[in-house]
């Protein structure tokens, strides 16, 4: 199977920064014209971050389900188009308080409340695509939709701290709750099939449009999580299900501390005597919802980082993973998609040496290139083909405000390299050089082409509660911006 991606550029765009009338992008009209703009800006990709319902702290890398789609991301317009709301009921709510920013609180409150009309309303469960969805989907929608209806009867605390029958999942407590909570359930049914129509048919007109998706998934899945919750023996838990190690890295570029993310570990043993058959799986549908998928955390696939439940995230200590026994389960059954390897943090040997032999490609981030060493590996004049550069990632500084943050040396050198004179030149220059580079693909934040400062970063690890905010206005994205782009993917070929 080809693993190099076509040469060519992307924009990184999570659907909710999209505009929105209704505080939340969605995949309604706003996503349509964003692949237009596309088109004309003469981009190839369009890389989102994970989809998937989002729990404590609003991070899309910390979901209820691997396999579900976010309800917020369901367009309210289409509903009303359908005749299962009535513009009043949408438009009397106040859904944010700044255009600019996602406000989860408001969401949270007005949102499901919303869906649960639309659902009152609806006769999809007489159609022969809903049934057609049931089939399609039947290996998690049932457990995931009884496991979101359990969430809410139980004030939506975690699963761990269910009552222990349900907890459990015994078999007659399942089936009591079944039957006790089926309207819930049948309501969780039809919010991922409005969701996975609505995303299947914008994933199609991308295509139709010559753009491709780049969709991410976290190497991890949530602790409270359907995914855990149904196939606990997967992971490393004690005899109450409560993780004895979680998931996390060392201190390195993003976090002087460390991160401590508390995902709950793989039984990597057990996982690799069945087959990997959980995470092909898992990959099947990444593949079926994105052209490529990039492998967040990459490396712990080779070498993973575990950190006593107690303890901070320097006293974890690294373990081996299955590194290449997994990624040939997971070409085996990806079908036509590829595979990015996020490849960013503590590298060692045996890590470079799994990347060169999956054939996937790594990735290189230019607000790590200057610091004044000329052998740098973010460096576009070091740069493999086979690569995807980023100026920087949902995790890191607006090129903007990564500038502020350079030592006066640091930022002579960039400046250097990027030929130019003036600080606020240095975005423009820093886009055109990864577009000149060798890379076969480069993907810039849409931050960044809009210039924005830091206000307008993504996510500031190891913190909660004012992160995934950052919304884009309608028509920020302009023609003089499309054409830009356009331009230099015409220069350099892209």
């Amino acid at each position: 199977m080809e693993k190099e991606l076509t040469r060519g550029a992307g924009i990184l765009m999570p659907v909710s920064s999209l505009p929105s009338k209704y505080g939340i992008g969605t995949l309604g009209k706003a996503a349509y014209d964003f692949v237009d703009d596309l088109v004309r800006a003469g981009q190839k990709y369009w890389q989102v971050l994970p989809i998937g319902p989002t729990s404590f702290g609003d991070s899309p890398y910390q979901s209820f389900s691997t396999y579900a789609g976010n309800p917020y991301f369901i367009d309210l317009d289409l509903l009303i188009e359908e005749g299962l709301l009535q513009r009043q009921e949408v438009e009397m709510i106040r859904w944010y308080e700044k255009e600019d920013q996602v406000s989860y609180e408001l969401l949270w409150e007005y949102r499901y409340s919303v869906l649960k009309a639309a659902f009152e309303r609806s006769d999809h469960e007489k159609t022969k695509e809903y049934r057609d969805f049931m089939e399609r989907e039947k290996d998690w929608i049932s457990s995931y939709s009884l496991y979101m209806a359990c969430k809410e009867h139980f004030g939506n605390r975690e699963w761990l701290s269910w009552k222990k029958d349900i907890r459990d999942r015994k078999m007659e407590a399942l089936i009591s709750y079944q039957v006790m909570l089926e309207k819930e359930i049948r309501f969780w049914e039809f919010v991922q099939y409005k969701f996975w129509q609505q995303w299947d048919r914008l994933h199609a007109y991308a295509n139709e449009k010559g753009i491709q998706i780049i969709g991410d998934i976290p190497i991890y899945v949530a602790l409270d999580s359907a995914d855990v919750w149904v196939h606990p023996e997967q992971f490393l838990l004690d005899e109450n299900h409560e993780p004895t190690v979680v998931a996390g890295c060392p201190p390195d570029a993003f976090s002087d501390e460390g991160q401590k993310w508390g995902n709950p570990i793989y039984d990597w043993e057990r996982m690799e005597r069945e087959d990997f058959a959980w995470w092909k799986k898992r990959i099947r549908a990444a593949a079926r919802c994105y052209d490529v998928i990039r492998i967040d955390h990459f490396i712990g696939i080779v070498r993973y980082y575990k950190i006593p439940v107690n303890e901070s995230a320097k006293k974890g200590s690294f373990a081996w993973g299955p590194g290449l026994k997994l990624l040939k389960a997971l070409d085996e059954s990806i079908g036509e998609a590829k595979i990015i390897a996020e490849d960013l943090g503590v590298l060692v040997p045996e890590v470079g040496e799994v990347l060169q032999k999956s054939g996937y490609p790594g990735m290189k981030v230019l607000e790590f290139a200057f610091d004044g060493k000329r052998e740098n590996p973010y460096l576009p004049h070091n740069y493999p083909k086979n690569c995807v550069v980023y100026g920087g990632t949902h995790d890191n500084d607006t090129l903007e405000g990564y500038y502020d943050m350079l030592s006066k040396e640091n930022r002579a050198y960039a400046m250097a390299y990027c030929q130019v004179k003036r600080k606020k030149k240095l975005t423009d220059a820093i886009i055109r050089i990864g577009y000149a580079s060798v890379a076969n693909t480069v993907i810039f934040q849409m931050q960044d082409i809009l210039k924005k400062n830091n206000n307008a970063r993504m996510n500031y690890p190891s913190t909660i509660g004012t992160n995934w905010r950052w919304r884009m206005k309608l028509h920020e994205f302009t023609t003089k911006k499309q054409k830009r782009l356009a331009k230099l993917a015409n220069i350099y070929g892209r």
